[in-house]
């Protein structure tokens, strides 16, 4: 049972319900009419005295503000983190010093490269940042879903996104990593080759973001309250494990439904299904911190879960809606320096160029330094400082002294003691000349760009590869398309010879000796361990007549499956409701697929069999009721089956990539 939700009750604080109210204006003057401006007779101008409609028109015209220059598509949610037990061995932080306490957050999720009105399934990495709201402050984990980035100093940071977003001279394309610049900039910035690698994998399409992983991707550090510190990388672990679209599936979702991934969240919560993660570690001592044949700095690489296992810490549950998207999950403003006692940095030069970045990209995003006093970014906690004035200002601070040190109010605001809760950064001994340069760890790119490729499923390697072809065979520069060849070719042999023929360019491949690395880590392949299951799952029924479905209906919802009736017309079919045509209606919208019925109408039949294609082709279940009503082509297919028990088996499977002929 949730406890007491803090920052549920702060936001009652701010939250308007207009509902059955007088109009006013923003002064509360109460106005007798809101449909027609002040005139000099009934065709006369409109004269400037009509103060209503120039505090109307005014507040309209600027009601917009910059979206993020990244994560700029994004939608979040409310709910709490439930701590394991206590982690004082390796934190300070109060908020993970016992089993069972609770601490209310905010989750917002996002794609990176596109623009506010861009698609849900495009292929991009995905943003993953939670807001703690803890007794001691808040505290940002503002993360991906992909462990590592593209570079590994934030000075490339403005090179890297001018080169993934569409191209300065046409704005082309939109939320898209397949065209020149991008590449370009891969082909020259060879550092990105381990990110590319998951980024032409599956998981940069994820199918929910109830199934995708959040990652910290840089390293922190942990602190006890002895002062022992560890390297730390934090993880969150969905529930309902990693899963994704497909290629072709995750196109035409983004035609049918742009807002897919912020509709399946949004419905998963109303329906009571809360979208649950559990909050890992992975730790390595600070003498431990160059016993590994990869720099624990380095943004680039992971640290694998064989060498440096996880260790849980608390589940997080996601259980309430924003009440309004623009005052919460536009407004949010996450920052990595954010943090509380416990909690601090490591050198991790990307990490070091964030903690100047985010501040000031919400200075001008938000109109000024006090973006904290907005409700949704308020600490549930008191705080109290000698910062005043500037844009928008809430507090209303008393007393004449905005100073430190001061005798006129006993020096306070005072600073407080570690002892009492004060945060102190972790006293790290640096010693070295100021150079512009970059370790000698940080120097292969290539060795955990192998490990990942080896450690993948063959289907996984087949989806790699195609997504490889698609993104350069949209390329138009042959010589970009030749450097990312040989940029491969240092990853995988195999890859980059098909990946040459495919896009038609002669490489030297034959010149670079073959990897003899054949080192795996299993943990990040999405399909070597798998979790099955069907809870929150959403299954369409194609049917013509209630009565021969209401059973099948109920037995699905027993088992915790969304369902949703697709028939040649809407509303009461006997004793159930279509909630689609087949022309309101899309397969790629679905996980599964019952037909449990054939149409007469030789038009709505074949509207039948393309809705089964479709699903076929994408490799998910299909059940039947009777043998007439599927093609006997997929009658004996893998996931393809016949009876209720059977058909919520095969949902459970996910996908069934063994499928004949499939295209998806």
């Amino acid at each position: 049972m949730e406890q007491e939700n803090k920052k549920k009750q702060q936001l009652e604080d701010y939250t308007v319900e207009d509902r059955d109210k007088a109009l006013t204006t923003n002064q509360g003057l109460k106005m007798s009419e809101d449909e027609f401006s002040l005139k000099v007779g009934d065709r006369g101008p409109t004269i400037m005295e009509d103060f209503h409609f120039r505090e109307k028109m005014t507040h309209f015209d600027h009601e917009r503000i910059p979206e993020r220059v990244v994560h700029a598509r994004g939608t979040a949610a409310h709910g709490y983190f439930e701590s394991y037990g206590d982690a004082s061995d390796i934190t300070m932080a109060k908020f993970l010093s016992e089993k069972g306490k609770q601490t209310p957050v905010f989750v917002r999720f996002s794609t990176v490269a596109g623009s506010r009105g861009s698609a849900d399934s495009v292929r991009d990495a995905r943003g993953f940042a939670t807001k703690f709201y803890t007794e001691e402050g808040n505290y940002d984990l503002v993360g991906n879903n992909i462990p590592v980035f593209f570079i590994q100093d934030a000075i490339k940071f403005p090179d890297f996104v001018h080169a993934v977003k569409p191209e300065p001279h046409n704005e082309i394309p939109q939320a898209q990593s397949a065209h020149d610049t991008f590449w370009d900039f891969v082909a020259n910035n060879q550092e990105a080759a381990h990110m590319v690698m998951w980024h032409m994998s599956d998981r940069s399409i994820p199918r929910s973001y109830r199934m995708m992983e959040g990652f910290g991707v840089n390293t922190y550090r942990f602190v006890n309250e002895d002062g022992v510190a560890h390297f730390v990388k934090l993880h969150w672990k969905p529930v309902l494990g990693v899963h994704s679209f497909v290629w072709d599936e995750a196109q035409k979702i983004a035609g049918k439904d742009p807002d897919f991934h912020r509709r399946d969240l949004y419905d998963a919560i109303e329906q009571g299904n809360y979208p649950e993660y559990e909050l890992a570690v992975q730790l390595i001592p600070e003498e431990q911190e160059f016993a590994f044949d990869f720099d624990i700095l380095d943004p680039t690489k992971i640290w694998p879960e064989e060498q440096v296992p996880l260790r849980k810490l608390g589940k997080m549950t996601l259980n309430r809606n924003v009440d309004n998207f623009f005052a919460e999950t536009e407004q949010v403003a996450f920052h990595v320096g954010h943090v509380v006692p416990g909690i601090d940095f490591s050198n991790d030069p990307l990490l070091q160029g964030r903690l100047f970045s985010y501040t000031d990209t919400q200075l001008i995003r938000l109109g000024g330094p006090n973006f904290h006093e907005i409700p949704i970014n308020k600490p549930v906690c008191p705080f109290h400082n000698n910062q005043r004035d500037g844009y928008n200002r809430q507090t209303i601070n008393r007393g004449q002294v905005s100073y430190h040190k001061n005798s006129l109010q006993n020096n306070t605001p005072n600073p407080v003691p570690r002892a009492n809760g004060g945060y102190e950064h972790y006293q790290e001994k640096v010693d070295g000349r100021k150079i512009r340069a970059r370790s000698q760890g940080f120097e292969d790119h290539f060795s955990q760009a192998r490990l990942f490729w080896n450690s993948m499923t063959p289907i996984e390697k087949e989806h790699i590869m195609k997504a490889f072809c698609f993104e350069v065979g949209k390329v138009q520069s042959m010589d970009i398309r030749k450097q990312v060849v040989e940029m491969v070719a240092h990853i995988s042999h195999d890859l980059a010879k098909t990946l040459a023929e495919k896009v038609g360019v002669t490489a030297t491949i034959e010149t670079i000796p073959e990897e003899t690395e054949m080192k795996q880590s299993p943990a990040v392949s999405m399909y070597t361990n798998p979790i099955r299951f069907v809870e929150t799952k959403k299954v369409a029924v194609i049917i013509q007549k209630g009565e021969e479905a209401k059973p099948l209906i109920e037995a699905l919802e027993a088992a915790g499956i969304v369902v949703e009736i697709v028939s040649d017309r809407q509303g009461t079919l006997g004793d159930v409701i279509s909630d689609h045509t087949f022309d309101t209606a899309s397969p790629v919208l679905y996980d599964g697929l019952i037909v449990a019925t054939k149409f007469e109408d030789a038009l709505t039949q074949r509207k039948v069999e393309t809705f089964i294609d479709e699903v076929y082709n994408h490799y998910k279940a299909i059940g039947y009721t009777d043998e007439d009503v599927i093609q006997v082509a997929y009658s004996k297919a893998p996931g393809v089956v016949k009876g209720l028990e059977a058909f919520i088996d095969a949902l459970a499977t996910d996908r069934h990539f063994d499928r004949e002929y499939a295209i998806g």
